[in-house]
């Protein structure tokens, strides 16, 4: 034991402890690119990575995927295999300070034939100009940057970053990857989990696709005592499933609402609701998905069925008045009504055309028959002149043009023949004929 001033003993250290001691994804680290799961689209001899591997040619890189797919293990064994420096940071500690030294590190290798590979965690987070600061030391070959980003690249980095740089998209891991990580992980600790097959496959679904939450829950479930294996209920009560995810302001809940306003408009009241239950599940706000359904009524379902708006309105009133969870029932019965309802978006193609010709035709007046006189002088004008009452002429219907003077009649609205709006199409094609045959007379 040492004393209150002088250095403690020296200890011996289990080396077989240490590793023990180490988390189980870090031990299983991957120490080639032939051992990294799941990615052999970006990795395989012919794909990029494998090409550029092979030619000598490695380019900066921006890499997007989910959490938990190998980001940054494979931007530590490019650095391995194409002989540079491997420098770490991550743009949610890292300023401008930081930046410089990594810089001018950089550049000191590079002067004796060292070569760096800068790899940057959550490079999105970096502003414009941090972006910009990386662009002359990609240029002149100081760095080989490879970013790593959760978010859509199209969004969050610069196009001048985007230019110099190759985006590779890494894939969610699927189960079969997952069950090999798996059978990996219990070759390295010697030992079988105490799992049914039920509970096996249940863990991979806890991992959502997050190779480093298998290793985390394989963690757990190794401290599990029992003298059966346990099935996938029993599992389901000693671990949590790992959260999904989802950022209610990022690339995930585009995403997800595309999916759900693209289901209801392709008639599927299942995946409409499956969507609409992910998105509450991770936490969306329903009075967002409120406006939306209701965004869906009037946009694709449209005078097909004109209730189809009113019901929607009633669902975000129902949902205010009971809050969650039970008004979000009104809002799944929305979303089934929208599926299912006759589709069109006439209504919406028609006021999109008027607002276009509104405005390229400027300001045009209307024409003068169907302008009040209320003055003599707007009489002398010849405002009203010609006008004929809708209701004094046979079939209550003049066929007058209601255009300005100088502008064709323009056809905007065309119903299709679906639901209600069967019925406004015989009431457009009814007064289309007696126009034509006013014209004729």
């Amino acid at each position: 034991m040492s004393d209150l001033f002088g250095a403690p003993p020296q200890q011996q250290t289990d080396p077989a402890s240490q590793s023990r001691d180490r988390p189980l994804a870090d031990r299983l680290r991957p120490t080639g690119l032939d051992e990294v799961i799941g990615q052999d689209h970006i990795l395989a001899p012919d794909a990029p990575l494998g090409a550029m591997l092979a030619a000598n040619a490695l380019s900066s890189l921006i890499f997007w995927g989910p959490p938990g797919v190998g980001k940054t293990t494979i931007a530590r064994l490019l650095a391995d295999a194409s002989d540079r420096e491997f420098v770490q940071i991550s743009a949610i500690f890292s300023g401008v300070a930081e930046l410089r030294k990594v810089f001018e590190a950089a550049k000191t290798r590079a002067r004796i034939g060292q070569g760096t590979l800068l790899f940057v965690d959550e490079i999105h987070r970096f502003n414009k100009a941090q972006q910009d600061g990386f662009l002359p030391h990609m240029e002149d070959g100081t760095i080989v940057l490879v970013g790593a980003t959760t978010e859509n690249p199209s969004f969050e980095l610069n196009s001048a970053l985007l230019s110099r740089s190759q985006v590779l998209v890494l894939r969610r891991l699927e189960n079969d990857a997952l069950a090999e990580l798996m059978a990996r992980a219990e070759q390295m600790l010697d030992r079988q989990l105490p799992l049914a097959a039920d509970a096996r496959a249940a863990l991979l679904e806890m991992a959502d696709g997050d190779g480093r939450a298998l290793l985390n829950l394989i963690e757990q479930a190794t401290t599990i005592k029992s003298d059966t294996p346990l099935g996938a209920k029993e599992l389901a009560t000693r671990l949590q499933r790992r959260a999904a995810q989802y950022d209610k302001s990022g690339d995930g809940h585009y995403n997800l609402i595309s999916a759900l306003h693209k289901s209801v408009r392709g008639s599927d009241p299942d995946a409409a609701m499956y969507w609409l239950a992910r998105m509450l599940t991770a936490g969306e706000d329903p009075r967002f998905l409120a406006r939306r359904i209701t965004r869906m009524a009037v946009e694709d379902i449209g005078l097909a069925d004109p209730q189809a708006t009113r019901l929607c309105l009633d669902a975000w009133a129902t949902y205010e008045r009971l809050g969650s969870p039970e008004g979000e029932l009104a809002l799944g019965q929305a979303v089934i009504y929208l599926a299912l309802a006759p589709k069109s978006n006439a209504a919406y193609r028609a006021f999109k055309d008027a607002m276009r010709v509104a405005k390229q035709t400027g300001s045009k007046s209307p024409p003068k028959h169907i302008l009040n006189a209320p003055t003599s002088l707007m009489k002398d004008q010849g405002y009203g002149d010609g006008f004929a009452y809708d209701h004094d002429a046979e079939d209550g219907f003049s066929g007058q043009h209601y255009f300005p003077d100088d502008m064709e009649r323009m056809p905007f609205y065309d119903p299709p023949e679906r639901g209600y709006e069967r019925e406004m199409k015989k009431r457009v094609d009814y007064f289309a004929r007696l126009r034509d045959k006013r014209k004729t007379n």
